[in-house]
């Protein structure tokens, strides 16, 4: 089955070697996201709730670009840097996410690229 790259501008341009996501058949995997915002590739605010929120609209964004949308995502993963900040995760999911939800992992990691707060990645089924 084929891979294809899924770009846009909407959202941070890859900082490495890889895609934004990545289509293979019906299912489409979402890389890591952070709080970039897209137009200037910097750091949207100090603010957790404000990283947060970008996390997820740059995520937004690779959803659409591959022909989905937040309905479609089965599986998220997010890292954090404190676990404490779990809660704002919980609220912006329940703004921006309908039941059912994805299935979802919280892990807390020592750092992320570019000294954010908080990183999304996850898995969309289209079809």
């Amino acid at each position: 089955m084929a891979r294809n790259p899924v770009v846009t501008d909407k959202a941070p341009s890859a900082i490495g070697a890889y895609s934004q996501a990545v289509k293979c058949g019906d299912t489409v995997y979402l890389s890591g996201a952070i709080p970039l915002v897209p137009e200037t590739m910097e750091l949207v605010s100090d603010d957790v709730r404000t990283q947060v929120e970008q996390v997820f609209t740059n995520l937004d964004a690779v959803c659409r670009a591959a022909g989905g949308s937040f309905a479609d995502v089965v599986k998220l993963n997010v890292y954090l840097t404190d676990l404490a900040h779990f809660p704002i995760v919980n609220e912006v999911m329940a703004d921006r996410f309908e039941e059912p939800y994805p299935a979802r992992a919280a892990i807390g990691v020592a750092s992320l690229p570019k000294d954010v707060a908080v990183e999304v990645e996850g898995i969309m089924h289209l079809g």
